[in-house]
């Protein structure tokens, strides 16, 4: 369930990211922040009404920072993609996997120092590394020198982004319920997308402020934009945050990459990319690494049912 719950996931989150690239023609970042969060915390207030649940939650702290990074990681993103070429940003902002990881492996070798310590899967990781693989064969990004400054920012997204993954999985561990996890960082988005905006309309005159306003209210296709950015992308927050919470995040970290396979798709059928065959190679190395991170989910939980039988 756990690989099920990542592709329905990454899918959405293609979809979401075709509605951002269109959107960001008539809206700013800022803008496009506020309405991503804005959207998830009604739709989640409401779906935690009919489930009879609560926003009271013992891990403010969790919450704090799963926000800060989360949003400061998809604030850094969307700057990159307006900077860099598409493929560049993605394939940079796409390492958070390996930077899961990386600081994994950090993490219990920093609880466990002293000791004979620190077991990550091999060919999990393995199967991370042949991912990345494929993401630079399909994409094939180049950077210019005077890339490099984006093309770090872009890196950083993506290492902002483990560390909210990981904090995601800690929550979900602790028992926290995936609503409030996804709502309480669809405020912060709400938040700090509105303080961008604020400090945006600061730099506009009066004219500028009034016709920029008309303009939105009456841009029926930018709204329907901006809903398929929130809607989409909080039922993603949601079977995502599941995912993490279910089985090894090395698991659900590879899995990502099928994104990049949807994102391909959908060039393709919407603004006629063409593949080459490199592309259509690194596609399959991108599906294989993703059945052997799922292979592995799969094995290790029956082995854990037949411990769990024999004893």
């Amino acid at each position: 369930m756990q690989a099920l719950w990542m592709l329905v996931a990454t899918f959405l989150f293609s979809l979401m990211g075709v509605c951002v690239k269109l959107a960001s023609e008539t809206y700013n970042t800022a803008e496009i922040v506020t309405y991503r969060g804005a959207i998830g915390v009604i739709g989640i207030y409401l779906l935690m009404r009919w489930q009879n649940g609560t926003l009271r939650s013992k891990m403010v702290k969790g919450h704090i920072w799963r926000g800060i990074f989360g949003v400061t990681s998809l604030w850094l993103w969307f700057y990159s993609i307006s900077k860099l070429p598409l493929s560049l940003s993605v394939t940079l902002s796409y390492m958070s996997s390996i930077w899961v990881a990386v600081i994994l492996f950090a993490m219990s070798w920093w609880k466990n120092r002293g000791k004979d310590v620190v077991h990550l899967p091999p060919h999990l990781v393995w199967s991370i590394l042949l991912g990345f693989i494929g993401v630079v064969m399909l994409l094939r990004p180049t950077i210019r020198v005077e890339q490099l400054p984006d093309s770090l920012i872009a890196l950083c997204s993506g290492f902002i982004a483990a560390m909210a993954y990981i904090q995601v999985r800690q929550m979900g561990v602790a028992g926290e319920p995936e609503y409030r996890v996804v709502f309480y960082f669809s405020l912060v988005c709400t938040v700090m997308g509105l303080l961008g905006q604020f400090w945006h309309f600061n730099t506009l005159s009066e004219s500028q402020l009034a016709a920029h306003v008309n303009h939105h209210l009456l841009d029926l296709k930018g709204i329907a934009l901006l809903l398929g950015v929130g809607i989409f992308a909080m039922i993603a927050q949601l079977a995502m945050t599941r995912s993490y919470r279910l089985g090894n995040p090395l698991v659900a970290a590879n899995l990502q990459y099928v994104g990049i396979v949807f994102t391909s798709a959908l060039d393709v059928m919407i603004w006629k990319l063409d593949l080459s065959w490199i592309s259509w190679l690194g596609i399959a190395v991108i599906l294989a690494s993703g059945m052997i991170a799922s292979s592995f989910n799969s094995n290790s939980g029956t082995k854990s049912a037949e411990a769990d039988q024999a004893s």
